[in-house]
């Protein structure tokens, strides 16, 4: 049992230390450093950056002016996909994160993201796909143990199943966390999503489940707006749409998570368009007053 399970959720106005901004929520448009200076100087306490921001810069200097800023790194998005039509494939996808995952270690990131992937090219064969995905997370449990930049397994919404993530649900999640972690040593858990979990039926159930191991170490927020224009690029500032965040954060926090809350928000009809200091506004506002 985690320790700090049933912990009530914690007061966030006035707490923007609190709350991480994942660096999609700008757009990608900026510079990194930037985009490290725009968030500081909103008053966040964390950053969670993209491997497009990172890979080919020299790593150690974005991390020292992540810490020199004043914030943590909650997460380092995201992982190569796992499935692949061959075995060169599949190794060359545990290679290459392998190398996000030293990355992440040098960021001293919290953890890293694992968008897993699913079905490559031609195949239909989706349980082949869920072991390939099972294989490669093993193949780098070891290493992320050792680094101390945990492996946050994050399902998505069955809207991706096909292409981007053929895990679809925290229970399906919870499951390959407790194949490959039985004993509990770590090094391996759960990032939630509200965008990608709320609407599951089991949902209050396994983020029980994952408390109770130990096992949430992401808790990422965001809106599912009616109607959603875009499965991927239409996702909604907290509070203007159907999700119970503050619910959700209620049951993450009593599960035992106290990591920073992070808004990331894919929007390129609409907070994409604006003044980075325009939407960093707003997520501080909403984020002490909607989640």
């Amino acid at each position: 049992m985690n320790a700090a399970a049933n912990a009530a959720p914690r007061a966030l106005r006035g707490r923007l230390d609190l709350c991480a901004i994942n660096t999609a929520t700008l757009g990608h448009r900026a510079p990194i450093a930037t985009v490290i200076d725009q968030v500081a100087r909103a008053g966040f306490g964390a950053i969670a950056p993209w491997r497009r921001e990172i890979e080919g810069a020299d790593v150690q200097a974005i991390a020292r002016h992540i810490a020199d800023a004043g914030l943590a790194v909650s997460g380092y998005c995201r992982s190569t996909y796992f499935p692949a039509a061959t075995v060169e494939g599949a190794r060359a996808a545990i290679e290459d994160n392998r190398r996000a995952l030293r990355d992440a270690a040098t960021l001293n990131a919290a953890c890293f993201i694992m968008v897993v992937g699913s079905l490559p090219p031609g195949s239909r064969d989706l349980a082949g796909a869920r072991a390939q995905v099972s294989d490669g997370i093993g193949a780098l449990l070891e290493e992320a143990r050792t680094l101390g930049v945990a492996l946050a397994l994050e399902p998505l919404h069955p809207m991706y199943a096909g292409d981007r993530s053929c895990l679809t649900t925290l229970a399906e999640a919870l499951d390959i966390c407790d194949a490959l972690d039985p004993a509990g040593d770590g090094g391996i858990g759960v990032a939630v999503d509200c965008y990608h979990v709320w609407w599951d039926p089991a949902l209050a159930a396994s983020i029980a489940r994952a408390g109770q191991g130990g096992r949430i170490l992401a808790f990422h927020v965001c809106d599912w707006l009616v109607p959603t224009t875009d499965m991927l690029l239409d996702r909604g500032m907290m509070g203007d749409g159907v999700i119970d965040i503050a619910g959700m954060r209620a049951g993450v926090e009593r599960a035992g998570f106290a990591g920073a809350v992070e808004c990331e928000i894919f929007s390129a009809a609409n907070w994409w368009r604006r003044e980075a200091k325009d939407t960093l506004s707003v997520c501080a506002e909403r984020f002490q007053s909607v989640c």
